[in-house]
């Protein structure tokens, strides 16, 4: 891309151009509005993972933002995501209770919040709520409350105790796998199994890749995803090297694909598998990891600032700011932002390499924040790009041998 915007200190960050490419690439009149709001409500943590974006990486906004998001400010949010709803006809909007910790808010703040989101929002809008949580304070009384309000908890778990406490600990030092169990047995109760939406895990190479995946399915859950962490080329992920070509985050991922795919009975939806088959069959993606399918989230901080996916805080301080508030206006305003654009654009939005790979639109260019590299912003392939060229091969080769059995079978 030789037209770019200019970021913070002098960065390349995004093409220019994007907003008359917008309808060329995905033939739309203009940015799609957005469908999922990510509200920070908390912005401290009640634990101290090792390898968190929010606090170990680059940006540090936290430290001057308020520890729980007011009422006032819960109130502007609430209207503005109402006020989207309605000028765009949108039929239905998710809303995830974010942090830090969510649940550090507490239960009546969150029952408080959880009304008020649901009355500014007209009637006829599907709100569907959901909070993403380390389920350390998940207790019967918080539970009562999600209960009321249909909200669907998603749990961050990276396998068994040895694997988990490596970096998900408190800040003394200690694991959190034991609690974390007890509340996913506490969700996983009839009473409260369907609030219970999936496990989040993030990889590590130092764990065995089955015994990870047969922690995760003890707990029965619904979904699993599997989060590569978080790096750019100027800050590489554990393991992987700029300009090396091994895949040893497609070796890990791919062992548990092919135990996955060859299930006799489907145990659980692997979320990064599942939306790579649906996006080599035709289908569109429904996660920003992969495929090219535009951007629709918009994250609010405690403060009220409009940001872009948190994970750009690995980038750089700043890089997932807009600059705007709740106060501003419609969240409209945020449409016109170009790094919105550049996450909506689909191919026009791609390095070059990435515009003629052979796996361009299932891969799509991987995770946006992990393209990044101090001297040429975004305008690169994924930090992983050869984890996600040989895993999107490996599922590729699957499926399509699968399919040409099918064909082959007499009718």
């Amino acid at each position: 891309m030789t037209n770019s915007a200019v970021g913070v200190a002098g960065m390349r960050t995004y093409p220019t151009d994007l907003s008359s490419q917008l309808s060329l690439s995905a033939g739309r009149p203009g940015p799609e509005p957005f469908r999922q709001f990510v509200l920070k409500v908390v912005s401290r943590c009640n634990l101290a993972c090792d390898y968190c974006y929010v606090y170990e990486m680059a940006d540090q906004s936290w430290r001057e933002r308020p520890v729980v998001m007011a009422a006032d400010i819960l109130a502007r949010v609430a209207h503005r995501i109402g006020e989207h709803a309605e000028a765009h006809r949108l039929s239905a909007v998710r809303i995830v209770l974010h942090g830090g910790e969510p649940l550090l808010a507490g239960a009546r703040w969150l029952d408080e919040a959880l009304t008020a989101l649901r009355a500014a929002i007209p009637a006829r809008v599907d709100v569907q709520f959901a909070i993403q949580t380390n389920a350390v304070l998940l207790d019967e009384t918080t539970l009562a409350v999600l209960h009321r309000h249909a909200v669907r908890v998603g749990v961050s778990l990276d396998g068994p105790v040895v694997a988990h406490d490596r970096h998900r600990r408190f800040a003394d030092g200690r694991g959190s796998h034991a609690r974390v169990a007890a509340a996913l047995d506490l969700l996983g109760a009839p009473a409260h199994r369907a609030l219970f939406s999936g496990l989040l895990c993030v990889v590590d190479l130092a764990n065995d890749p089955l015994a990870v995946y047969d922690e995760l399915l003890g707990y029965s859950p619904p979904t699993i995803d599997f989060l590569l962490p978080h790096g750019t080329w100027s800050a590489p992920p554990p393991g992987r090297r700029p300009d090396d070509p091994g895949t040893p985050y497609a070796d890990w991922l791919i062992a548990i694909f092919d135990r996955w795919y060859e299930e006799p009975r489907r145990l659980v939806d692997v979320r990064l598998f599942s939306e790579i088959i649906q996006l080599l069959l035709g289908g569109a993606s429904e996660t920003e990891s992969v495929g090219l399918t535009p951007s629709t989230v918009l994250v609010v901080e405690t403060d009220g600032m409009l940001e872009q996916v948190d994970a750009l805080k690995a980038a750089y301080d700043g890089a997932a700011a807009t600059g705007l508030s709740v106060a501003d206006g419609p969240l409209d305003l945020a449409l016109r932002d170009p790094a919105i654009l550049s996450r909506q654009a689909g191919v026009a939005a791609l390095a070059a390499e990435c515009r003629s790979c052979e796996v361009r639109d299932t891969c799509g260019g991987g995770f946006y924040p992990h393209r990044y590299r101090t001297d040429t912003g975004f305008d690169n392939p994924s930090v992983y790009c050869p984890d996600l060229l040989a895993l999107v091969r490996h599922i590729r080769g699957r499926v399509r041998a699968d399919l040409a059995r099918v064909l082959r079978r007499p009718r």
